[in-house]
């Protein structure tokens, strides 16, 4: 996989986790401030979210480079 491919990969695999990992831990608060929102969070922890969001897209990222380099799947054409 090129540097170019590889980045490209991460990104995508990134912004999918992040989407996967937001609804972890997410608590509402029993009384709700006058103009928010019911359904927003008491404390997103968007730092947390993110660390895990890195760590863990940076393991499937490794998976698919595997899975590239190794070609049990093909990914060029017949």
């Amino acid at each position: 996989m090129s540097l170019v491919t590889g980045i490209a990969v991460y990104i995508v695999l990134w912004w999918t986790v992040l989407f996967a990992v937001l609804p972890w831990g997410v608590r509402v608060p029993d009384k709700v401030a006058p103009g928010h929102a019911e359904s927003a969070p008491e404390r997103p922890r968007l730092l947390v979210k993110a660390a895990a969001t890195t760590v863990l897209a940076g393991v499937l990222w490794l998976f698919v480079e595997w899975l590239a380099t190794t070609d049990l799947i093909s990914f060029r054409g017949p």
